[in-house]
């Protein structure tokens, strides 16, 4: 029996030709041609995912991007944390942000004390209600706190947010608001020991130069000396004058940026070199001098062309022998001391928040003999701060680790309430504790028979560097001393720089014993 063409057409099949469709009642005797789909010819149709399966992708999404913003939002705190303890001070006493000239408006500026107490900078209110910022002691801390006109210089500048910041209570601050008085600001207390700060000031006596003695267990700065001074009193009405008059560097702060040819205290850099190319038979160093070494064209002479004869590698540090160092300096390996000196701080930032210049050292594989004879010693091309030195010096009496240097020791609101308190922190290894041993034992030397021998004392045991730094074809030169002192645990570590001095070790010396007996008398 002939089946019903509407049994041919079921859902398996095709439709080939829409049109007929279309006009099927026009055409209804036509019968419609559809193709069976099998498996060679079925269209690739994508299986519907299950809806729980899309919801979990989903879900995915949304968690990822929850997790990335959770860790951008805590990247902003943490940045916003960094900033202020960090940050804040340096952006904001940026002579360019316009914050500090709204706060100097709104605060009474705060006072810098020293170490004990006693008043450093303070600002009063006169008759017309203007105010005046005085400094009790004068030119004498000049330059570590600094002035407050014509800009910025000193602690009147690295704090200059603290002193401008108020931590008053807040009755206090809603009574100065009511009544449209300034608040109160707070108070920096110093490092500074005002004795020691007296003592080195007297030391340098009318001569140019700079002293900076530092606590080498914490970092605390105790004295900063730089000569020529100013009297931050009158500095306001002073300051056409100092700025014009040629040749004035009473303004530059010595310890911090004066720039010296190192002398031989730069033998201490040179012999710690030299032991490390050589740690198995450096004690074994002897050398014959004659007052001269030649090598070639060029020739370096001892001080004064001593001949100190047969010298052991102690002898030569403690007489600071030119003539054996420059021997010594002609076997080192240039690109190794140069990393040495990259090491100890030269060409590098410096852990130290107020201004100051970089050391600089230039020497490298390349170098001439005559630059290697003469850097090694301390002269040619390099320079060093006062503040560099007293660093070395300090790392050298704390078994080689350097402490952040500083000169802030807490902050304190109107009532003395202290709301910043500063520790001592550890800025990096500057030696090993065996390598500070060692370069100790010969710094010994120096003031047990060689230059520093002035420096003898039965209240405490002193180490050091003496130097003695050509600037200018003249007969004077730079006295350097760079060393530290101890009794006990009680140490200070100090660098003096005095310029152009009569030739000899006999000036910065006399001024580093003046600081030490002070400090270890108290």
């Amino acid at each position: 029996m002939k089946k019903n063409n509407d049994d041919f057409f079921d859902d398996s099949f095709e439709i080939l030709d829409e049109s007929l469709i279309n006009n099927s009642e026009q055409n209804a005797d036509i019968p419609i041609r559809r193709k069976r789909i099998t498996e060679e010819n079925a269209p690739d149709i994508e299986p519907e995912k299950p809806i729980t399966q899309k919801k979990k992708k989903f879900n995915r999404y949304i968690l990822n991007q929850t997790i990335l913003f959770a860790f951008l939002f805590l990247g902003m705190i943490g940045y916003l944390v960094y900033f202020e303890y960090k940050d804040a001070d340096e952006v904001i006493n940026n002579n360019y942000n316009k914050r500090q000239a709204i706060l100097d408006k709104s605060v009474y500026r705060g006072e810098i004390r020293a170490s004990n107490g006693e008043v450093l900078a303070k600002s009063i209110t006169n008759a017309d209600g203007s105010k005046t910022r005085i400094y009790p002691y004068g030119d004498l801390f000049a330059h570590a706190v600094g002035y407050n006109c014509n800009g910025k210089a000193g602690l009147e500048l690295s704090a200059n947010f603290k002193l401008l910041t108020s931590n008053a209570n807040l009755l206090l601050q809603i009574k100065d608001d009511l009544f449209g008085d300034q608040h109160p600001g707070d108070s920096v207390i110093t490092t500074l020991d005002v004795n020691l700060q007296n003592s080195a000031y007297s030391a340098i006596g009318n001569n140019k130069g700079a002293i900076i003695a530092i606590d080498p267990s914490t970092g605390r700065i105790l004295t900063m000396v730089s000569k020529p001074d100013f009297d931050p009193n009158t500095i306001e009405s002073d300051w056409d004058y100092i700025v014009n008059e040629e040749g004035n560097t009473c303004l530059l702060n010595r310890a911090t940026n004066g720039l010296y040819p190192p002398g031989s205290t730069f033998k201490l850099f040179t012999l710690l070199e030299y032991i490390h190319e050589h740690p198995n038979d450096y004690s074994n160093y002897t050398f014959d001098c004659s007052g001269t070494l030649t090598r070639g064209e060029y020739s370096i002479d001892c001080y004064n062309r001593n001949v100190h004869g047969h010298e052991s590698l102690m002898d030569s540090f403690a007489y600071s022998c030119n003539s054996s160092f420059a021997n010594i300096g002609l076997s080192l390996d240039m690109n190794k001391y140069k990393h040495l000196c990259k090491d100890l701080l030269f060409n590098s930032e410096l852990p130290f928040s107020m201004t100051y210049s970089k050391s600089d050292f230039k020497l490298n594989e390349k170098s001439s003999t005559f630059e290697i004879m003469q850097t090694v010693i301390g002269q040619g091309k390099t320079q060093i701060t006062p503040l560099h030195l007293s660093l070395v010096a300090s790392a050298l009496a704390n078994n080689g680790v350097l402490m952040r240097p500083y000169m802030i020791d807490h902050v304190e609101n109107v009532d003395g309430k202290v709301v910043k308190q500063y520790e001592p922190e550890k800025s990096k290894t500057l030696f090993s504790e065996e390598d500070a041993k060692k370069l100790s034992e010969f710094m010994g030397a120096v003031v047990s028979y060689g230059t520093g021998t002035k420096l003898q004392s039965s209240a405490y045991t002193a180490y050091g560097k003496t130097g003695t730094a050509q600037f200018d074809s003249g007969d004077n030169s730079h006295s350097l001393f760079m060393g530290y002192a101890e009794n006990g645990s009680k140490k200070l570590a100090i660098c003096v720089v005095m310029e152009d001095m009569p030739a000899g070790s006999t000036w910065a010396v006399p001024a580093a014993r003046e600081v030490f007996d002070t400090y270890f008398a108290s």
